[in-house]
């Protein structure tokens, strides 16, 4: 009999929860709308792949095989090439942004390539942007080493070294920038559900006074608890898979490991999200201010320190000792391994433990603190 009282009770907090969730427009908004706008930010709008850079050429004399280098830099999608007719001129465009790099083919280019003596050519980069510097460096080197390996396999009938290099990619052999931040993002649109939203939901009760009302009931923080915890948790799920979705079809980001294991470590991290947010409700009991922290402590963290764009190794060891505590990071790694590589147990299973570790110490220190509030 009491049993069918407390489930009965309930699901009255449940469905007052949801009235209040469809009364709400933000609320949906955060969980359905606000990750499909990101998703399409991110995945047509922000790229960590160097297209269509500007390099300047500048060749002092004409010769066949400054042509046919030239050519190789027209081919590549990486490159848009400018002519100059001087160092000057091609110095001045990098010095007004107007260009990212230039190469010189010198008058004796052909003559110093037959010699083999010394480099035939020289490149300058921009530096100011260090990552966008060592990309064009690299593309540089590469088309550099593809015609001169042709250049020298047309001199000779055999080999043109004693060793050829060939190059595999593993995990993401296309390097689209897009199976990368996709699924760091999926962490994102969670952290908004579980962490923001929720971190409203208890501050409301205090400042609307509806808590007390509660508490003169027979209902049981065990209720309580669960009545604000589950409507949220079916959001959160809800925006993920709808995120997922995206990602698997309009982005054709690849899902190499098990759908099923990345629905399980999805609740842990939607559990421990959902905790912390209920905890930052719990405290601070005012709204504006739950909201603050609750971007501070869950999402900025989630968007900057989470590997989700910078990798956390390149990272300061006090700032690399910090990530630990932030359960996006874990989140972030199961989920780019999974999309990426697929059930590699050696990382999910260490990530997926530290996720269960902070779901049940978030919503034990919220179960343990909101007692304490009430007596």
């Amino acid at each position: 009999m009491r049993a069918q009282a407390s489930h009965r009770r309930l699901l009255g907090l449940l469905r007052k929860e949801w009235l209040q969730v469809l009364r709400d427009p933000s609320s949906i908004a955060i969980a359905f709308v606000l990750p499909v706008g990101l998703l399409l930010l991110f995945g047509y709008g922000v790229s960590l792949d160097a297209r269509n850079l500007r390099i300047g050429l500048v060749i002092e004399q004409p010769s066949a095989e400054a042509s046919d280098l030239v050519s190789g830099f027209r081919q590549s999608v990486y490159f848009e090439p400018r002519f100059f007719d001087s160092r000057q001129a091609a110095r001045s465009a990098l010095a007004q942004h107007a260009i990212d790099g230039f190469i010189v083919l010198p008058a004796d280019f052909a003559r110093r390539l037959q010699a083999a003596d010394e480099v035939p050519a020289q490149a300058i980069v921009n530096g100011v942007d260090a990552n966008s510097a060592r990309l064009l460096s690299a593309y540089v080197q590469g088309v550099w080493s593809t015609w001169l390996q042709r250049e020298l396999a047309t001199r000779s009938s055999g080999p043109s070294e004693p060793v050829a290099a060939e190059t595999r990619i593993w995990f993401n052999p296309e390097l689209r920038s897009r199976n990368y931040l996709v699924p760091g993002l999926l962490v994102v649109n969670m952290t908004l559900v579980g962490a923001l939203l929720t971190a409203l939901v208890m501050a409301r009760e205090w400042e609307r006074g509806t808590l007390e009302a509660l508490l003169v009931t027979p209902v049981t923080l065990r209720e309580i608890l669960l009545g604000k915890l589950l409507p949220y948790f079916a959001l959160g799920m809800g925006g993920m898979a709808l995120s997922v979705l995206m990602a698997l079809t309009l982005f054709q980001v690849p899902l190499r490991g098990s759908f099923w294991v990345l629905v399980a470590c999805s609740m842990l991290f939607l559990l421990a999200a959902l905790g912390m947010g209920l905890l930052i409700s719990i405290v601070t009991r005012n709204q504006f201010v739950a909201g603050m922290i609750a971007l501070v402590t869950t999402f900025l963290p989630a968007f900057l320190l989470s590997g989700f764009l910078f990798d956390i190794n390149s990272m300061p060891v006090v700032v690399q000792a910090i990530t630990h505590l932030i359960a996006a990071r874990y989140f972030v790694a199961i989920l780019q391994t999974l999309f990426l590589a697929g059930d590699v147990w050696s990382l999910i299973l260490p990530n997926a433990a530290a996720l269960a570790i902070m779901a049940i110490l978030f919503l034990g220190l919220s179960r343990r603190l909101l007692r304490k509030r009430l007596e």
